[in-house]
């Protein structure tokens, strides 16, 4: 698979990544996820077409910053890290299991 150029934008109270959510993209990608985070209610990652563990690093750190936001998509892998790292599909430590 081809990685497609990762980017973000806020759009109202959506924080909306696209992309492939890769090592390289993370590090691009810290500096303006953080910036752009305040008040942000959900995590799309709708159009995020794969993420790797790094992306899916990014996405736990965001999640964490951003008490009772949901995320909304499934993109290729997620599901897979999700159950290898016990997490729950809003990327919180899944402790039952």
């Amino acid at each position: 698979m081809t990685a497609t150029a990762a980017s973000l934008q806020r759009e109202g109270d959506r924080l909306r990544l696209s992309g492939t959510l890769n090592r390289n993209a993370t590090t691009q990608l810290w500096p303006q996820a953080t910036a752009a985070l305040a008040g942000a209610q959900v995590l799309d990652v709708s159009a995020v077409d794969a993420v790797d563990s790094a992306g899916l690093a990014l996405l736990v750190a965001l999640a964490e910053r951003t008490p009772g936001a949901r995320v909304e998509g499934a993109p290729q892998g997620l599901a897979e890290l999700l159950a290898a790292y016990r997490l729950t599909p809003a990327l919180a430590f899944d402790a039952d299991h």
